[in-house]
């Protein structure tokens, strides 16, 4: 399989009642694997776009799934949640293509709580697929140091995609 969120998602030792928000969560590749990971707890799915958000509430209620509230938002400006009200945030294919990758990550910083762990899941750099512009794993560890998140684990996502989980201490 090219990318399984099931399986990556394991990598941050879910409990089932946590409260999540995914990044750019499109039409929910990722937030509803998460959704059924945290049944008693909710998924906030953010995306800029409203095409993917409305294809993610035909699925959300053709699933019956009900822990998950779509948010329109530009993570890149900023995100209508609480400070310290998450306790996952997860950003997967996404830092490819934004601008400023530090403010994103101060945003995921700012609304997680305390032990509140970061998973990002993106483009390798030597991967031959993909976006062209690709994120350097390295610089995403830096900006990371720089915001005062420990890397907690860094692994292969799969055969194209990295993944690093960062926790906020």
């Amino acid at each position: 399989m090219f990318l399984d969120p099931k399986e990556v998602l394991k990598r941050v030792g879910l409990f089932g009642d946590e409260v999540c928000a995914d990044f750019g969560s499109g039409s929910g590749g990722w937030t509803i694997p998460l959704a059924k990971l945290v049944k008693e707890g909710k998924v906030f799915a953010l995306d800029i776009l409203k095409e993917p958000l409305s294809a993610l509430r035909a699925k959300i209620l053709d699933e019956k799934i009900d822990n998950v509230e779509i948010v329109e938002a530009d993570i890149e400006k900023g995100v209508p949640l609480d400070e310290e009200s998450c306790d996952v945030v997860l950003i997967s294919n996404v830092l490819f293509q934004v601008e400023n990758k530090e403010k994103v990550l101060a945003e995921a910083k700012r609304i997680l709580k305390k032990n509140g762990k970061i998973l990002i899941v993106d483009w390798k750099k030597e991967a031959r697929m993909g976006p062209q512009e690709k994120v350097d794993v390295e610089e995403i560890k830096n900006l990371a140091k720089k915001l005062i998140l420990k890397v907690e684990d860094e692994f292969d996502a799969g055969k194209f995609h990295f993944g690093l989980l960062l926790k906020k201490e």
